[in-house]
């Protein structure tokens, strides 16, 4: 609260014509406590008088009449009756300061609203503390003005401190406050608080005075300049020059105050024309929600946003005022907020948390505009407000989606064959829509009318069995209108303090779609041949209950269980009378349980079993999934939010019968029904709806229970061919035509929940092997994701093999065969998942059995590519801990073996260059199977296989044994390579090495072989020149080459092969010179000078090498002659 020092101006002008000032000499000036003679508020005292009929008056018209008019009603109105007045007009409930004052709702309600959750903090709780531990002083009341002083009590950070308060009040509410603390909050400070309780629980301790423009018509001239002269010493450094000033205006004839009739009064409480509301400060409330905002959604400030949208409906449940003022204020701010043009600009979306505080703003206009109360000028006022925020902009969209998606389709649009017309030619329909629309709504229909007002309103007599008729067969009244329109008006009278009303309403409402859901069963029943014929994929409305923008099933819902529980505040009932604009009382005790309404129930059935029911009308109403991210997760999140809601209600016997009533409905419903047996294709999926319910079933009806969890699986909208929509009508059932591809942004959330259900029957199912298998079947044709059919198999898999008991074998081949679908599935698709997949299968057939793991191998190529089936199928099978953990004996182990092998040649075969070494190692126990093997890989070595692949067949062939079969290999290994003259780091390099390693020590025939191999697929010198020193260093045939020198005969160097060798070497370095110095840069002499070194090492191994490496310099300083640094520095190595 902005709370200000200076006091208030006066609201009016007061003076007394009619009073002379002789009579008033003499008389007694002063005053009396508030609880002095004719006091009404012995509220100290066990015991009370009754009441006078003046306190009786005086009440009434301190409540309803501003003061000057009962000044101008009668020509003098004695003193103790102006007392009685003023002494009434101060509030009397802590409730609306309580309000004021706090987030919370009540006095005795805990602080979670509080910003940091300690409720001592609220401004409320500690004004009674400062009030209870004595902290008021100083308490005067002179007529409608309150004053005192409050002491805050030091603590270990701050002094004592001293606040002066100033309270305005006018027909019991405080319309002004004043503190000294200088706190600023949209809330009235604790010492605001204080004083105003201080009032309501000890008004016998408070002096009250007359206003003090009566007090100066009491005293003649020398008392009134007496009285002057010291108000003005006491306070002259503040009032003095306001006092001179005021002065000089009186004393001049012609000056404005002297042109006013009277003198204004800050204590005359208020005038006719003064708005009669609590103080709110409006300008705090902006900057409140500017604050909020500009923190987007930080520091709590979201909560703190939904806190503010709570105080504005429990403001409208007080029917105060200040509601609709408070809105708009946070309206204004909201529209004002700089980020909505940004999204705009950008295309981007808004928050979800902060669309969801549009959508309660847009709700919460919904209530203030459908006030029954509100008067026509005062609609006509929001009306325009409401157009005026509507024509902004950037004005969010009622789906969220800025324009860039297809707007919700809404009952504006038409509702017939061409329902889903072009988005271009759809209104846009804003947050503010939907309240600009209901400004047209009135409460003045007679059959509304008597539906809320009255408890007995029947006609039994009544034969119309039409379609809108007003009543049903058992005379109960019926309300025929847009459901979420209706159910908007339960939520406003609701809102605005009605709780009685609503409730009726909502029972009206109710009745009225039971009455419609049996009517439609009986239509489809009459039509369902032809229907389900046809293959119409119809639905009933464009519009779905649940997700909606108003929440109409939620609304219900809350009202039937709010009243079950009593949970609905009955401080303001009554009955509504629309025609004269006022309320008539109604017992407070009333309100809870409102027993009369009851007679509109079936017999036995409560409030709580109307609102489930509702709630479970509202959840299988088949309806078309709206456009738009936003649209849809909003679909999605009421839905699970309103099922929570149902899983706190504990179901007995009436319950139960409910569910298996809705649930033979929600199966037998056709195209009324989202599990009727033909639906629209983008129909919203029932999924999550059908596991709560095949849930709540299960232990009373099984097989009604797996009868809806089967019909919910279908998602058709992945279905590549769905049933095309019938334009034909059969009693208003609308048909839409698909006419684009859905675009489900929560397609993946719905899948997940498809898998949900699908594991709540595996594991209900468990031990039950006909519904395992009516189970699988389901998940096989509904189920489309690889990903969620691979959980289901793993969960399939941990429910059969739960440790406390023996493995279901019925659920472990529904597992595995879940398994297999998956790997048919991803054969042919990348899936990161898949290695984790193909082992967590052969597990799975692990622990089936033997034949599970030969059947998997015998189909391998329709599961697995050659790669996965060698890998890891044949070897995991193959593996000693497969063997241990299934007990196999020699003959099953040799079988599986067999095929294990069959398996690895068909890969080889397939795939040699990723199978061909998993195919040698599988057979290596099996000489004719091992020969084809390696017939295999020499087929496809001169073809499809890399230098590397047969290089690393060629080592585990030398490793097993077969050097020779390791040469051959590395032979044709090096015809595929090729070494360029800067690959001196090459991978190859080791494998080229290690390949020459291998002739050279085979002998003299196989070197002399694989040299020229070596000179036309290695042009690196370097490489070159390793080789070459190597195999001069020993004997071929004799050792390795890593061994020491022995004494056999080493090659000549002049002889072939060697020769060869060392010629391609020295070519190489030349070639190799020549492109280096190309490109070469100053930085890379010293390292090309060490490679010329290196050469010189080569060409001296030649018999006349150090002529030809001297040509070889003196050719470089000829032709590179222009680079003079280098050939200096070659001149100093090499002369």
């Amino acid at each position: 609260m902005a709370e200000r020092v200076q006091q208030p101006p006066a609201k009016r002008l007061c003076c007394r014509p009619g009073y002379s000032t002789t009579c008033r000499q003499g008389q007694r000036s002063g005053g009396t406590v508030c609880g002095g003679s004719g006091s009404g508020q012995g509220g100290s005292s066990k015991t009370q008088s009754p009441e006078s009929l003046l306190d009786i008056a005086a009440r009434k018209v301190a409540e309803k009449w501003p003061f000057q008019r009962v000044e101008e009603r009668f020509e003098r109105i004695p003193e103790p009756v102006q007392r009685r007045i003023v002494y009434w007009s101060f509030p009397r409930s802590e409730r609306e300061i309580c309000m004021y004052s706090s987030f919370n709702t009540g006095g005795e309600e805990s602080a979670s609203g509080g910003e940091s959750g300690d409720e001592t903090r609220l401004p409320f709780r500690r004004g009674i503390a400062l009030l209870e531990s004595g902290c008021v002083d100083n308490v005067l009341q002179v007529g409608f003005h309150l004053s005192g002083t409050v002491t805050e009590p030091a603590t270990p950070s701050e002094p004592e401190m001293v606040c002066s308060v100033a309270i305005s009040f006018d027909r019991c509410k405080i319309t002004s406050v004043t503190c000294g603390c200088g706190n600023k909050d949209i809330f009235y400070c604790a010492h605001v608080v204080a004083l105003s309780l201080y009032r309501v629980r000890r008004p016998e301790q408070v002096k009250l005075h007359l206003p003090i423009s009566e007090t100066l018509f009491q005293m003649n001239r020398d008392q009134l300049q007496k009285f002057v002269q010291y108000l003005i010493t006491v306070h002259h450094t503040e009032v003095l020059p306001t006092a001179q000033k005021l002065a000089d205006e009186i004393l001049s004839q012609n000056s404005e105050i002297n042109q006013v009739h009277g003198a204004p009064d800050p204590t005359a409480g208020a005038s006719v024309d003064d708005e009669n509301c609590w103080h709110l400060d409006e300008e705090q409330v902006q900057e409140q929600v500017k604050l909020f905002l500009s923190q987007g959604g930080y520091h709590g400030s979201g909560k703190q946003l939904n806190l503010l949208f709570s105080k504005v409906r429990e403001m409208l449940k007080m029917r105060d005022s200040n509601g609709a003022r408070m809105l708009t204020l946070i309206t204004e701010q909201f529209m004002a907020d700089p980020r909505l043009a940004l999204w705009r600009q950008q295309g981007t979306t808004m928050t979800d948390k902060y669309r969801q505080l549009w959508d309660e703003l847009g709700a919460l206009w919904m209530c203030i505009v459908l006030n029954p109360h509100c008067k026509p000028e005062q609609k006509a006022a929001w009306l325009r407000q409401l157009k005026k925020w509507n024509s902004v902009d950037v004005c969010p969209l009622e789906d969220g989606n800025h324009g860039n998606e297809l707007p919700n389709l809404t009952n504006a649009l038409p509702q017939g064959a061409h329902g889903n017309q072009d988005s271009g030619a759809r209104p846009h329909r804003t947050v503010f829509t939907r309240a600009i629309e209901a400004c047209d709504l009135h409460w003045q229909d007679s059959h509304l009318q008597h539906i809320i007002n009255d408890d007995l309103y029947t006609n039994y007599c009544y034969h119309d069995n039409t379609e809108n008729s007003l009543f049903d067969s058992r005379g109960w009244p019926l309300w025929h209108e847009h459901v979420p329109t209706a159910c908007a008006r339960v939520d406003a009278l609701r809102s605005h303090g009605y709780p009685r009303e609503a409730l009726r309403l909502a029972i009206a409402i109710v009745n009225t779609l039971r009455r419609q859901q049996q009517k439609q069963l009986e239509l489809f029943r009459n039509h369902k041949k032809d229907l389900l014929h046809k293959g119409v994929t119809s639905i009933t409305n464009l519009e779905g209950w649940v997700g909606h923008p108003l929440d109409p099933i939620g609304t219900l819902f809350s009202t039937l269980m709010e009243t079950g529980r009593g949970d609905e505040d009955g401080s303001h009932g009554g009955f509504l009378d629309f025609s004269a604009g006022s309320m008539s009382s109604s017992k407070h005790s009333e309100m809870h349980l409102f027993p009369s309404t009851r007679r509109f129930l079936e017999e036995g059935e409560s409030y709580l079993a109307l609102a489930v029911e509702t709630a479970l009308m509202g959840l299988g109403q088949q309806r078309i999934m709206p456009d738009g991210l936003y649209a849809q997760e909003k679909v999605c999140r009421n839905e699970e939010h309103l099922i929570a809601k149902l899983q706190e209600v504990d179901l007995d016997d009436t319950l139960v019968k409910i569910f298996r009533k809705q649930a033979v409905f929600l199966l037998e419903g056709g195209p009324y029904s989202g599990l009727g047996e033909l639906i629209y294709r983008e129909s919203v999926p029932m999924h999550t709806f059908a596991k709560y319910l095949f849930t709540c079933l299960l232990p009373h009806d099984a097989e009604l229970a797996y009868k809806i969890a089967l019909r919910a699986m279908r998602l058709p909208v992945l279905e590549s061919t769905a049933p095309s929509g019938d334009m034909s009508r059969p009693h208003h059932i609308v048909s839409v035509v698909p006419n684009r591809y859905p675009r489900w942004f929560t397609l993946s959330h719905i899948e997940s929940q498809q898998c949900e259900l699908a594991s709540t029957m595996l594991t209900a199912a468990k031990g039950d092997a006909r519904r395992l298998e009516t189970v699988l079947e389901s998940i096989q044709k509904n189920i489309h994701s690889s990903s969620h059919i691979f959980k289901l198999a793993q969960d399939a898999f941990k429910i059969a093999t739960l440790m406390d008991s023996l493995p279901d074998i019925t659920l472990l081949k529904v597992s595995l065969e879940l398994g297999l679908q998956v790997m048919r599935m991803t054969l042919s698709t990348l899936n990161w998942r898949r290695r984790e997949m193909v082992r967590w299968l052969v597990t799975c057939a692990t622990e089936v059995g033997v034949y599970a793991l030969d059947s998997i191998m015998q189909s391998w190529f329709t599961l697995f590519t050659p790669t996965e089936a060698t890998s890891i199928v044949a070897t995991t099978v193959m593996s000693n801990s497969t063997i241990v953990r299934l007990h196999l004996d020699c003959h099953q182990q040799e079988n599986l073996a067999s095929s294990a092998r069959t398996l690895a040649l068909q890969c080889a075969m397939k795939d040699p260059q990723n199978c061909a070494l998993s195919a040698l190692t599988l057979c290596e126990k099996d000489h004719i199977a091992f020969e084809t093997a390696y017939q295999i890989v020499l087929d496809a070595a001169t073809t499809g296989m890399s230098y590397t692949q047969l290089f690393t067949i060629a080592r585990y062939m030398e490793h097993r044994g077969y050097p020779m079969r390791a040469y051959k290999l590395a032979t044709l290994a090096m015809a595929h390579l090729n070494l360029s003259y800067n690959q001196d780091t090459h991978p190859a390099i080791n494998d080229v090495l290690w390949a020459c390693a291998l002739s050279h020590s085979l002998g003299k025939n196989e070197l002399a072989a694989i040299i020229p191999l070596v000179v036309k697929s290695v042009k690196c010198a370097t490489v070159l020149s390793d080789i070459l020193r190597r195999c001069t260093l020993t004997t071929p045939g004799m050792v390795a080459l890593h061994s020491r020198r022995n004494s056999g005969k080493l090659m000549s160097l002049d002889k072939a092969p060697l020769r060869q060798l060392l010629d391609a070497t020295i070519g190489a370095y030349i070639n190799t010179t020549h492109s280096r110095l190309t490109h070469i840069s100053p930085r890379h002499y010293s390292e090309f000078i060490e490679f010329l070194s290196k050469a010189r090492e080569t060409f001296l191994m030649a018999h006349d090498g150090h002529i030809q490496f001297t040509q070889f310099i003196d050719n470089l300083k000829q032709i590179y002659k222009g680079k003079k640094k280098l050939m200096m520095l070659v001149r100093e190595r090499f002369g």
